[in-house]
């Protein structure tokens, strides 16, 4: 399998799309604002969409003042000095906590955890960004996977053309400052593209090299999706894929490579 760029590639956001509430349906959305575009979907083009807007149509949004903080959330909300019932939210999206810490730099501390999907992220992604109201807070979807195979499926039948769809989070990542987007959802595009065996520009035998491209796609989209622009959809045009049926934990290292416990 190989993935490869023409000479052309062109990224652009979906401009007009409304703010979504609980309920709303993000596929027709989408439809109506890719109409209003001067070009329909085309053959292989590839849309990443931000986890939030799919979140908030699937009614993935918690209020705070309907939760009440469990003793191991209070404990654990006063180590770090978090709002408890944050905490309780986390540690229900939560398989468990990676590592907890205060900051001296910031108010509060630092929750690091491995989500119930497998993602290793600050506070099991559970964020108050871009939530409609004050006190909310936004978990992702429950299946980003099958968010990101239905709504793909439905783009397809809307446009008759092979799609890709990637559904993006914003990570921090080890060892390195600042966070980018990466992949937690998928349907169509693969997760990494294998090229062992294959040879560089010099002829050398690639022996290890797998670039994640659909974390790629994700991270790419960052330069266009701000956090205050309501740009949640960003459309790819000119990559060459092949349709594989990967998932985003396939970008997920297994607990037993890790060399850092």
């Amino acid at each position: 399998m190989s993935v490869s760029m023409d000479d052309a590639l062109s990224v652009f956001r979906l401009p007009g799309l409304p703010d979504f509430k609980p309920g709303d349906d993000a596929a027709n959305a989408i439809i109506e604002a890719v109409k209003a575009l001067p070009t329909p979907l085309q053959e292989g083009d590839i849309l990443v969409v931000a986890h939030k807007m799919i979140s908030k149509c699937e009614g993935a949004v918690v209020n705070l003042a309907e939760v009440t903080a469990s003793q191991d959330a209070i404990m654990l909300a006063q180590e770090v000095n978090k709002d408890p019932r944050k905490v309780e939210v986390i540690l229900s999206q939560s398989n468990r906590i990676v590592r907890s810490m205060k900051r001296a730099d910031q108010n509060e501390g630092v929750l690091i955890a491995e989500h119930k999907l497998g993602f290793i992220c600050a506070n099991a992604a559970v964020d108050e960004s871009n939530a409609e109201e004050v006190d909310q807070l936004i978990t992702l979807p429950n299946d980003p996977d099958k968010s990101a195979r239905d709504l793909c499926q439905q783009l397809e039948a809307a446009f008759s053309c092979r799609l890709g769809v990637v559904i993006s989070d914003t990570f921090g990542r080890p060892w390195r400052l600042g966070q980018t987007n990466v992949a937690i959802g998928l349907a169509n595009v693969p997760a990494i593209t294998h090229m062992l065996g294959d040879q560089d520009a010099y002829g050398h035998e690639l022996k290890v090299t797998a670039p994640a491209f659909a974390d790629e796609l994700a991270g790419a989209s960052g330069l266009l999706m701000s956090k205050s622009g309501k740009c949640p959809v960003i459309i790819f045009r000119g990559l060459e894929w092949q349709t594989e049926s990967s998932q985003a934990s396939d970008l997920v290292r297994a607990a037993n490579e890790n060399l850092f416990k």
